[in-house]
């Protein structure tokens, strides 16, 4: 069986450093490992709609700016497939084919529905004098969409973050639903989480628990140097460390939750010779001594090395805009073949392939003659 990796991201605004660690640096990784036989990076522009219905504008716009993130990330047009989710039609029918194997119940309990329903401020019911918008079908559905996501690229991998896995096991559920009713058709895929588990969940600048967009607490990709710095320098830090001989908390602190995400060994040589070591940085820390200034400034030397060759070379795709256009097309022509040919396999498996089934239109015509 090929080794097959789908993944990709919603188009609600430019990428930021919680989409990198948590599943973008990983796929660029993949990409140039040689391990698998084809990767598919999708922009799920018509998954973004489902919450986004009222501004189509927004998704339009940041088509691109997502196209630019992943190139500048180091995404290669002739090593994966990049492509645009609401150009591949058969997504759409695969998608209605499978809502017929999942209950509302079901729905109702996976944990990343729940969670993103609370998030975007939908109301999970219709009670009198509640204001808020109620959950779109399409948004209450997208686990299946994602399913349908998956499966039509026959993807055994799926490199997300942790916040993803109970979507991942909703299409395993699919997969072994369809396939137990029509006859073995599908994949069923694998999880791939980030090595580094204070990458699972990077946190927001502010401390939140996830980094959003819709919150304000994000450091983007594209973001120049000077706005990386304040951004960093601003961060969340331990309330209770007040005063640089104060002892300092690192458990829970963001900065610390950074520099395990981003920090390497050899960082303290170039920018902070006085500790051989996160551990010794964190120990300091703890007992007092040691002041936040200190340490956000480490952080933004670190994260200033790891973007600023994504930033130079976002400016120089930036320069041909239309190229950029061109390569989503042509990874939108190859993505929709392979997605027509599972879906020909699930038409057949499900027996509504009727104009191509020779032996029912000889067993229909020899009934009626008789």
């Amino acid at each position: 069986m090929e080794k097959i990796i789908l993944t990709g991201d919603r188009p609600t605004g430019r990428l930021h450093l919680g989409h990198y660690v948590g599943s973008l640096k990983r796929r660029v990784e993949l990409q140039n490992s040689g391990k698998f036989d084809k990767v598919f990076i999708m922009i799920a522009d018509a998954q973004a709609l489902t919450d986004n219905a009222d501004n189509p504008e927004k998704i339009r716009q940041n088509i691109i700016e997502v196209a630019l993130d992943y190139l500048s990330c180091g995404l290669d047009p002739a090593k994966s497939t990049i492509f645009i989710q609401s150009q591949i039609a058969e997504l759409c029918e695969l998608t209605f084919y499978y809502m017929n194997l999942v209950t509302v119940s079901r729905l109702q309990r996976n944990p990343t529905v729940k969670t993103e329903i609370q998030l975007r401020g939908f109301a999970e019911s219709n009670d009198a004098g509640d204001n808020r918008p109620g959950i779109p079908v399409g948004f209450f559905t997208y686990p299946i969409s994602q399913a349908s996501d998956i499966t039509a690229f026959r993807a055994t991998t799926v490199p997300v973050g942790e916040d993803q896995e109970p979507m991942i096991e909703q299409t395993r559920e699919i997969v072994r639903k369809f396939n137990s009713v029509y006859g073995e058709t599908l994949v069923e895929p694998d999880i791939l989480l980030p090595d580094n588990s204070a990458c699972l969940r990077l946190p927001g600048t502010d401390g939140k628990a996830k980094m959003s967009k819709s919150l304000g607490n994000c450091i983007y990709l594209s973001d120049p140097a000077e706005d990386v710095r304040k951004k960093v320098m601003s961060m969340y830090t331990d309330p209770g460390h007040i005063k640089v001989e104060d002892p300092g908390k690192v458990e829970g602190n963001t900065v610390f939750t950074y520099l395990d995400a981003f920090s390497r060994p050899e960082h303290f040589a170039e920018f902070l010779p006085d500790y051989a070591s996160l551990d010794e940085l964190k120990d300091h820390y703890r007992r007092g001594g040691l002041g936040d200034v200190k340490v956000k400034k480490f952080l933004n030397s670190i994260l200033q090395e790891e973007l600023e060759p994504i930033r130079t070379r976002r400016k120089e795709f930036e320069q041909d805009i239309p190229a950029v256009y061109e390569m989503l097309k042509k990874g939108c022509d190859a993505a929709r073949e392979v997605a027509a040919a599972t879906l020909a396999d699930v038409r057949r498996a499900m027996r509504i392939n009727y104009f191509e089934d020779a032996e029912l239109i000889a067993s229909q015509a020899e009934k009626f003659r008789g």
